[in-house]
């Protein structure tokens, strides 16, 4: 059965044609379950000195296949190459800023003299968080005027 809230497009509840949806959306998401996790253990690796090797090691052997007329080839490895160390360095940036905004808002809600407007404020509109950070350089201002 459906939750009310949420849109069904399986057709009648309870339908096998229902079912059959719910079956596609749930073996969808275990997929990208199974996909996330091997996109992180494939970063952390590679993102590491042994998978900085092995991707060394790759490129050598590509170009080494250069003189036999593989260029095509060499020059699709070191494209998919490219592609892949990219999306290395987007999911660590990614992992690391999470963790950092974890943090951030850790040591924010535990101060007890601090104001908790700021956590969450990462997910705000950029011109929203620079009129937060405007008002909170203008209070820093005033603050380091009055105490000198």
């Amino acid at each position: 059965m459906c939750v009310k809230d949420q849109v069904c497009r399986g057709g009648p509840s309870g339908s096998s044609a229902h079912l059959r949806g719910h079956n596609r959306r749930d073996r969808a998401l275990h997929i990208g379950q199974y996909m996330n996790r091997f996109l992180f253990v494939a970063a952390d690796f590679l993102s590491r000195p042994p998978g900085f090797y092995v991707m060394l090691i790759a490129m050598v052997l590509c170009t080494a296949l250069v003189p036999f007329g593989l260029t095509n080839v060499v020059t699709y490895a070191l494209s998919v190459a490219a592609i892949v160390i990219t999306g290395v360095v987007l999911i660590q940036g990614y992992r690391d800023t999470a963790a950092i905004h974890a943090k951030l808002d850790e040591i924010i809600v535990s101060l007890a003299e601090t104001r908790n407007d700021v956590v969450g404020l990462e997910h705000a509109e950029p011109e929203q968080i620079r009129e937060k950070l405007a008002i909170l350089e203008e209070e820093a201002a005033q603050k380091s005027g009055s105490l000198t």
